[in-house]
C-alpha cells in the first residue's frame, strides 16, 4: 500500500471514530435529558439507540 492509500485509511479511520464519540456523546446528553424529565418512553428508546450503536 502507498503512503497516500495509508493515510487516506487513517484519515477515514479517525473520521469514523470522532464521529462514533459524537454521536455516543450527543446520545449520552439526550439520555440525560430524557432521565431528569422522567420521560420513560423516551429513555427506553435511547437506551435501544445506544445498544444498536455500540
Amino acid at each position: 500500500m502507498s503512503n497516500m492509500n495509508r493515510n487516506r485509511q487513517e484519515t477515514r479511520t479517525k473520521i469514523s471514530e470522532t464521529h462514533r464519540a459524537n454521536l455516543q456523546k450527543n446520545l449520552q446528553r439526550r439520555l440525560e435529558a430524557a432521565r431528569a424529565k422522567g420521560d420513560e418512553q423516551l429513555i427506553r428508546l435511547l437506551e435501544a439507540e445506544a445498544n444498536y450503536i455500540g
